[in-house]
């Protein structure tokens, strides 16, 4: 039994971990609601890579489907596409715990990730979603779903290059002490 393991999604008594967690969440949300923004340029899974490498399964599968969750609550869009898309990301959530559980906490790793991740993530939703509830032929999803897909590629290697290990980094920090030690008591030597 790890005796490591912490309640990483607590704020109370001042947790930096879930501090770190909400404020991600929140980050992922304004980034989201930019106007005009391109779809699919989105940072959730350059932040879910970095989670399931730091905090593990749960807190990876937690933040991917509570950043779809609260963008579709906050745009009235909550719909049974909300549920497939939080699904689909939660699942890619679990993956990356799995993922890079033997593997380092590199830019290059989290970019072969996002690829494989994208690549399935839009499949899960995108060949669904518009055939079960929207009547559209498997071909139209398809089709439609190629500048989609290549836009979320895109996006989502330029964030895992460039936000992902920013956000690993940010993740594992320790807090400093707010005050230096005057004397060390193994070392009594003055600042």
């Amino acid at each position: 039994m790890d005796t490591n393991k912490k309640n990483y999604l607590s704020v109370r008594g001042g947790s930096a971990s879930g501090g770190k967690f909400y404020l991600m969440l929140v980050l992922c949300l304004l980034v989201r609601l930019i106007p005009f923004r391109t779809p699919n340029i989105e940072p959730i899974l350059a932040a879910t890579m970095p989670f399931s490498r730091v905090y593990g399964a749960f807190t990876a599968f937690s933040f991917a489907v509570l950043s779809i969750l609260l963008y579709d609550l906050a745009t009235s869009t909550l719909g049974m596409q909300t549920f497939f898309t939080a699904g689909a990301y939660g699942i890619i959530g679990l993956w990356a715990a799995s993922h890079f559980k033997k593997r380092e906490a590199n830019a290059w790793n989290y970019v072969r990730f996002a690829v494989i991740g994208t690549l399935v993530f839009d499949a899960l939703t995108g060949l669904t979603v518009g055939p079960f509830f929207f009547h559209q032929s498997f071909l139209g999803a398809l089709a439609g779903q190629i500048p989609f897909t290549a836009l979320h590629l895109a996006g989502n290697i330029a964030f895992a290059f460039v936000l992902s290990p920013a956000i690993y980094n940010f993740l594992i920090k320790k807090k400093k002490k707010e005050r230096p030690t005057i004397i060390n008591v193994l070392h009594p030597e003055t600042i």
